[in-house]
């Protein structure tokens, strides 16, 4: 069959909207027809060269959908029902996934090659395979993924609506809950407010905490901050830090969670900073592989017991936390409608980003046509 793709052919290009065959799902693969697709700093990141996947690639790997066939062997899902897509494969039996940090499934080791696990690809055009973003390719009318990449979802939620909750949503809630461990009365920092970082408040104040310090120099995102659950907002880390040390009486922060969307060793520097006794500094947003961006002091990080650490979708569960965060939605108790700032069309894709870059957007959202 052929499919509507927005591709990324190489950094420092923009997407191109081309129409590509899609073969049918093999084992343990479905095929599905995707709603709406988030518009996630990380595919930004490939653009930048920070991210250097197997190129050419279909972009996208925040989204919703349909599933319209499923091959042999299929179990967790059936035609029609409706799905949100995890960037994060999930296959339940590896040690990873067997020991409860599903966010390390050892299948998620070709989410930037674009291939399905196997090695093989299912889009192509002129004799040229073509890979998919995370094994997704959200920004494509429809894709052969593996069932191990769909969380099923109660079918009365919206979709356009439950595409969130694939990245963005689940990462910031997540690096707030389980990897920042926020707990009641706890004063937290979040660098950064994104699609991310937007939903790290979200999560800090869900958890209870006292204090939400949200870091943006952009004054829109600091208004969008304080609807969403945090106390305090300013535009620089020394304003931050400042707040935070008279909130506190200088006893600082329990938590800075880094959710820019380029971490350097400035924002690391100012979030170790921030912390007191004890503290944790969780790292979640994204920087060049290769680039060395945590130089702290030894002593310090000995003498005052602080955390650093690395998380990947918030060290959540993604079949378990998708849902999980949709019912809270359901129930009232999660801002998603409120997220989206603007929607696009597939082929207005290169714009979404230009929104993005300028800080115009918390989080865009591509609505697909009907199928």
């Amino acid at each position: 069959m052929k499919t509507t793709a927005a591709v990324l052919f190489g950094p420092d290009q923009p997407f191109e909207i081309l129409e590509l065959d899609l073969d049918g799902p093999g084992p343990g693969e479905v095929l599905i027809r995707y709603t709406a697709s988030g518009l996630c700093h990380s595919d930004l990141h490939m653009i930048d060269g920070d991210l250097t996947p197997r190129f050419p690639i279909v972009g996208g790997h925040e989204g919703s959908g349909v599933i319209e066939d499923v091959g042999p062997g299929v179990t967790r899902v059936v035609p029609g029902d409706h799905v949100v897509c995890s960037f994060i494969p999930n296959c339940g039996r590896c040690r990873y996934c067997a020991t409860g940090r599903s966010s390390l499934c050892d299948m998620g080791a070709t989410i930037l090659e674009g291939s399905m696990p196997d090695g093989t690809f299912r889009l192509h055009a002129d004799g040229r395979d073509f890979g998919a973003m995370c094994m997704l390719g959200t920004f494509s009318e429809r894709a052969t993924i593996s069932e191990h990449s769909v969380v099923k979802i109660d079918d009365w939620l919206p979709l356009e609506t439950a595409a969130l909750v694939g990245c963005g949503v689940p990462t910031g809630w997540a690096s707030a809950n389980y990897a920042g461990g926020v707990r009641a009365g706890d004063t937290t920092v979040v660098y950064g407010i994104g699609g991310i970082g937007i939903n790290a408040v979200q999560g800090a104040a869900h958890a209870g905490a006292r204090h939400v310090v949200a870091v943006d120099p952009v004054e829109f995102k600091r208004e969008s901050a304080l609807r969403f659950g945090a106390t305090h907002a300013v535009a620089t880390a020394a304003e931050a830090a400042a707040a935070v040390a008279e909130l506190t009486w200088g006893q600082m922060a329990d938590q800075a969670l880094v959710t820019v969307g380029v971490v350097d060793e400035q924002v690391i520097t100012d979030a170790f900073d921030v912390v007191g006794k004890g503290g944790t500094v969780v790292v979640t947003g994204l920087a060049d592989l290769e680039k060395l961006t945590v130089h702290l002091s030894g002593g310090v990080l000995t003498l005052f017991e602080k955390t650093v650490k690395g998380t990947l979708f918030g060290s959540g569960n993604p079949q378990y936390d998708i849902v999980k965060l949709l019912r809270l939605y359901d129930a009232g108790a999660l801002k998603l409608d409120e997220l989206v700032t603007k929607t696009y069309s597939l082929d207005e894709v290169n714009e979404g980003y230009r929104d993005l870059r300028d800080g115009a957007n918390i989080r865009g959202l591509i609505v697909h046509g009907p199928g």
